[in-house]
């Protein structure tokens, strides 16, 4: 890939919405970026051809007929990951990004994605956060939590911010603790102050550095049928997928998969997938 573009967001979303409309709308042409961006068909034109000759060499073929282009039979994605997630999280985004993209050309189709509700965080708290993870500071904090409702002043350094699919959250070392915690940018309360360089960075974190298989495979109550079902459902590999994560993103991995590993569900056809290596994270779970 040539660096340039790589620098350049814009480039890069043009070229990623050349190849999800190629490969799963089959025809592309220059009114989708024209309509997308605001760009000139020439520019648009240019794009398809500098992503066909430098992204993705080949990727694309003119089709006369269907007057734009196809994906080719050798179509191999260069800047998406091939999955329709990214093309139907592209159709629901015309509900969300209508400015933008009410006049994208794709095929009108009803879509529904299902939202946690956002939790309450405001700029002034977010943004000396991230400041701190990139400059590798220390902050100093107002938190509250569960266990201790009451405001608290705590000294923390940054690293990394997660998100779980419900909420995010930052990881950082807490000097209350000595350790590397969890916080959730929610909890954080008045406005961080920025502090000198921290002693303690994401290198220390051997747990973050820990790097942990969950292997999940069909609730063996089910019968053969449907356990080829679930199977299917999650593109498992002999009757298991394994999903490589970090040691203490496991239990919020659980939650994802709606996995209790403490209960099983009374109904097989409840519980759907279990945890086939629950021993191997035990130690990660919470």
């Amino acid at each position: 890939m040539n660096a340039d573009w790589t620098q350049r967001w814009d480039l890069l979303q043009r070229y990623r919405l050349i190849e999800i409309i190629a490969l799963w709308e089959g025809r592309l042409t220059t009114r989708h970026l024209c309509h997308a961006f605001g760009i000139g068909r020439q520019q648009a034109s240019r794009d398809i051809n500098e992503y066909n000759r430098q992204i993705a060499p080949g990727n694309l073929e003119y089709d006369k007929q269907l007057k734009g282009y196809k994906p080719a039979p050798t179509f191999k994605p260069a800047v998406t990951a091939g999955l329709a997630d990214e093309y139907l999280h592209l159709l629901n985004r015309r509900r969300d990004l209508e400015l933008r993209f009410e006049s994208l050309g794709l095929q009108a189709t009803d879509t529904t994605v299902l939202y946690a509700p956002p939790r309450k965080l405001r700029p002034e708290i977010l943004r000396p956060i991230v400041t701190a993870a990139r400059k590798h500071k220390r902050l100093e904090v107002e938190y509250v939590s569960l266990k201790n409702p009451a405001q608290e002043i705590r000294v923390i350094a940054p690293h990394t911010l997660v998100y779980t699919g419900l909420r995010w959250h930052v990881r950082a070392y807490c000097e209350k603790n000595r350790d590397y915690r969890d916080f959730v940018l929610s909890r954080f309360r008045g406005e961080p102050d920025m502090m000198d360089e921290s002693p303690n960075p994401i290198e220390q974190d051997e747990d973050w550095q820990s790097r942990v298989t969950v292997r999940i495979k069909p609730d063996p109550r089910l019968d053969r049928a449907q356990k080829k079902i679930i199977a299917e459902d999650y593109g498992m590999n002999r009757g298991v997928l394994a999903i490589r994560t970090r040691g203490p993103l496991v239990q919020y991995m659980m939650q994802l998969l709606q996995i209790d590993t403490k209960v099983l569900q009374g109904k097989p056809s409840a519980q759907q997938i279990i945890v086939d290596n629950l021993e191997d994270i035990q130690d990660w779970l919470f």
